[in-house]
């Protein structure tokens, strides 16, 4: 659906900056998510850090993600939610 951000609460338009930023930030994402799978197809590494790696890798850069999209804090209803 085209513009479909516009149709979500709390989400703005983004600048040609933070659209690149944004790439950057996914392209490092892509290639940190590639070395976790390598990680985990590899028997004698220690499988429970690489899945707390994994875990802070998502949060880290979700946390990324949202440093430049910067989304409004929403309060109140929005409705209907079941």
């Amino acid at each position: 659906m085209k513009d479909q951000h516009k149709k979500i609460t709390g989400y703005r338009d983004l600048n040609a900056d933070e659209i690149a930023m944004m790439n950057v930030i996914k392209a490092l994402e892509a290639k940190f998510n590639r070395m976790i799978d390598d990680l985990r197809a590899n028997e004698t590494v220690d499988q429970r850090n690489v899945a707390l790696a994994a875990t802070a890798g998502e949060d880290a850069f979700m946390r990324a993600v949202r440093s430049v999209a910067q989304p409004e804090r929403v309060v109140g209803e929005l409705g209907d939610l079941s």
